[in-house]
């Protein structure tokens, strides 16, 4: 990292990203999204559905914050080259838990698109599950272009190149305590 005034920014690749959101603030967002799904799903023994490898981070610290009967399981997806969207899902590592007549929680990094839930949810519906919802830690609303609610969101965002807490550019960056925001485009 690199000191800019007060603010520290950080390279990635060929690309500048500022400080965005804390880690404390993101910490405060999760609770309250731990909070809704532990008041939704309690006594239903949802399958938290992580999705790799942003959402591991997200996936992780709502695990911590679970106090309820869960299971969790991740799928590996991908649709991002560089700061953009390929607009093209590709599922590289598909379900092996049973989902007939369970409660499943999709949890995402960042839904921006909505391709790559589409996707998940498309595939899943295939399986019979009793109910299907979405958890993410950063919602884009204004880059969204699908029908489906996103009904758990720790934090919406304006529709420009995040990083840090699991998510990435190109493999860099998903360390980064809080979120930045790209500087150079």
């Amino acid at each position: 990292m690199e000191q800019t005034g007060t603010v520290s920014a950080v390279q990635l690749h060929d690309k500048r990203f500022e400080p965005f959101i804390s880690a404390p603030e993101l910490d405060r967002a999760i609770d309250q999204v731990a909070g809704e799904l532990r008041a939704k799903y309690a006594g239903r023994r949802p399958l938290f559905l992580g999705v790799l490898n942003g959402a591991y981070f997200f996936a992780a610290k709502l695990m911590e914050r679970m106090d309820i009967e869960c299971e969790i399981s991740f799928v590996k997806v991908a649709s991002y080259l560089g700061t953009s969207s390929t607009g093209t899902v590709t599922q590289l590592i598909g379900l092996t838990e049973r989902l007939q007549d369970r409660h499943v929680v999709v949890v995402e990094d960042i839904v921006d698109t909505g391709g790559t839930v589409a996707h998940i949810l498309e595939a899943l519906a295939d399986h019979a599950p009793a109910s299907v919802s979405v958890a993410t830690m950063l919602f884009k609303p204004d880059a969204y272009t699908k029908d489906h609610p996103i009904e758990h969101v720790a934090l919406r965002v304006p529709n420009a190149f995040v990083v840090g807490s699991g998510l990435d550019h190109d493999g860099l960056g998903r360390n980064l305590p809080g979120i930045y925001r790209i500087i150079d485009k």
